[in-house]
């Protein structure tokens, strides 16, 4: 595999509310599973060739270092810019032996993914929540595998990542699904949303975090509506975007409004979390101290 050079790779977040994570931990850099709507492909994050996965040259070894020189204990957040678990994670194991780091320094962990890779490291995984908090987040916006193979075409398919998802709740690890984007005028049916809630109940999950509409910006929104044309041929979804929303950053769904009455009222009635605070606490239940304070 490809590296690129590094000098730190477990940073303070800019955002400590997020998941409650005091530090932010990125080993890769770019993804390769073609979701035509990924914020990370935007011009602001300067990632040329995104779909090119690199490693970041002597991570492990790096990340030992900037754990070492961490005055305070944390949640240490990973997914945000690129899928830990993306495919070459099988071979170098590079997320897996991070894990083990952040174990032997007494860290937490907060993942994101969109891979059921992860459930390869539930052993590290339950051994971490033994003293620190662990969040697992697997991205899940439509039930519909034939749908998620456009939107998302090499990534594992939402069935598989619900089947993770339970895995995971089964090994006792707080575990949730992140519904985020929701893409208008696809996604943002009353039926897709009933099925992501009833299906995370039934996985076992603890929590969904949502988001209904998307992201756009420069370098993002030409990919996206390209993708969107290729993916959807004939249909003028980018024309329809364009119309509605121009140049705009945030495209909330037309129906956000109807759609979150129904989203929080059937997570409640299913006992799912899905406001931050409240996650964040049910997440470090048993793991309080004043290092791990909320905000």
């Amino acid at each position: 595999m490809e590296t690129i050079p590094a000098k730190s790779i477990v940073n303070r977040t800019k955002n400590p509310s997020w998941f409650g994570t005091q530090y932010n931990m990125n080993i890769y850099r770019g993804c390769c599973h073609g979701c035509i709507y990924c914020d990370s492909r935007s011009d602001c994050y300067h990632i040329e060739d995104f779909d090119r996965v690199k490693a970041k040259a002597n991570a492990l070894r790096i990340i030992r270092d900037d754990l070492e020189s961490k005055a305070k204990k944390g949640v240490v957040g990973t997914g945000s810019m690129s899928d830990p678990y993306n495919p070459f994670e099988k071979d170098p194991e590079l997320t897996r032996r991070a894990l083990m780091l952040l174990e032997a320094y007494d860290f937490g962990v907060a993942i994101a993914t969109k891979s059921d890779l992860i459930v390869r490291d539930t052993d590290i995984l339950a051994s971490i929540n033994r003293t620190m908090p662990v969040i697992c987040k697997l991205t899940v916006t439509t039930c519909d595998d034939a749908l998620a193979a456009r939107i998302e075409p090499y990534a594992p398919p939402p069935s598989r990542r619900l089947a993770a998802a339970e895995a995971l709740s089964k090994a006792g690890l707080f575990t949730g699904i992140l519904m985020m984007p929701i893409l208008p005028f696809l996604e943002d049916s009353e039926e897709n949303i009933r099925a992501i809630i009833d299906r995370a109940a039934y996985a076992g999950a603890r929590f969904i975090y949502p988001a209904l509409g998307m992201t756009c910006r420069a370098g993002q929104r030409e990919y996206f509506y390209q993708k969107l044309e290729e993916a959807f041929p004939g249909q003028g979804l980018p024309e329809r975007y364009q119309k509605r929303y121009g140049p705009r950053y945030e495209y909330a769904s037309p129906k956000a409004r109807a759609l979150w009455d129904l989203f929080r009222e059937r997570c409640t009635a299913r006992g799912l979390l899905y406001s931050m605070g409240k996650i964040v606490t049910a997440s470090r239940r048993g793991h309080e101290s004043d290092q791990l304070s909320l905000f």
